[in-house]
């Protein structure tokens, strides 16, 4: 399930790789730009253009939707970058569900963990495949696997590179549940857990990111900085004082690929 780039990264990665997709379970189309003209989803352009079977339900917990969903006959559901699904779904297939998130868990669950790795100055990160429960990025961990950030990296080329070490880790993911080898571990949660808040949000005084108003205007401006992708609108919500942490129900898209292995 998913919309984005990254997601087709790990989709295009999972069909090379011979494993029988299914289906491939994207956001519903909306309109976008100036224009308001109904624009394709990456995920779901990737979809058509490799004849995969295509859903785009508007709620999860449609019965139409579910007996779709079922109808595929999938043993395996992978999720990268969307939203949180209900349990219906993600205990639907044999073998359960499970998302791949760009960190190293349990350190920045949420909406914008690439984002907030470089907002942070970390020195690495990482990817992390994990069993879905019914929190936010919170379920059994399977596969980490880390990589060091260079000091002058961006979030679009941290991006790029975390996509690719996550289609080799959902990949070795899939090839230890094939094997029935999966030895999970539990998150272990503590005050020092770092969170991936939403960027584009209103954010209430006292959260994390009263202390990023005090970013100087020159690294908002330098074309060079580390969040150069992201600088007019993050600029813009800082400006306004008005970036808060999302509702646990809204971290963004996701890619559901039906997986029959």
């Amino acid at each position: 399930m998913g919309t984005p780039e990254f997601a087709v990264g790990i989709l295009d990665t999972i069909i090379k790789n011979n494993f029988e997709v299914v289906g491939v379970i994207t956001a519903a189309d909306k309109p976008a730009g100036r224009g308001q003209k109904i624009k394709y989803s990456a995920v779901k352009e990737y979809a058509l253009d490799n004849n995969l079977s295509l859903l785009q339900p508007t709620n999860l917990k449609d019965s139409e939707f579910l007996e779709e969903l079922k109808a595929l006959n999938a043993n395996l559901q992978i999720i990268v970058a969307f939203r949180m699904l209900p349990k219906v779904v993600w205990e639907m297939p044999k073998y359960g569900t499970f998302n791949l998130h760009a960190s190293l868990l349990p350190n920045y669950r949420g909406a914008a963990p690439i984002n907030w790795a470089i907002i942070n100055g970390e020195s690495k990160t990482g990817v992390t495949t994990f069993h879905i429960d019914d929190k936010i990025d919170t379920g059994a961990m399977i596969l980490s696997a880390e990589i060091p950030i260079d000091s002058d990296e961006n979030a679009g080329q941290l991006h790029d590179r975390l996509m690719v070490l996550g289609s080799e880790t959902v990949i070795d993911t899939l090839k230890l549940i094939e094997k029935e080898q999966v030895s999970p571990t539990i998150q272990e949660d503590n005050s020092e857990i770092k969170t991936a808040y939403k960027l584009d949000k209103p954010n209430p005084q006292g959260s994390p990111l009263d202390d990023l108003r005090k970013i100087s205007a020159e690294l908002i401006e330098n074309a060079e900085n580390p969040l150069d992708q992201y600088a007019k609108s993050y600029e813009k919500s800082i400006d306004k004082g008005d970036v808060k942490p999302p509702d646990n129900r809204e971290i963004d898209k996701q890619l559901n690929i039906e997986i029959s292995i």
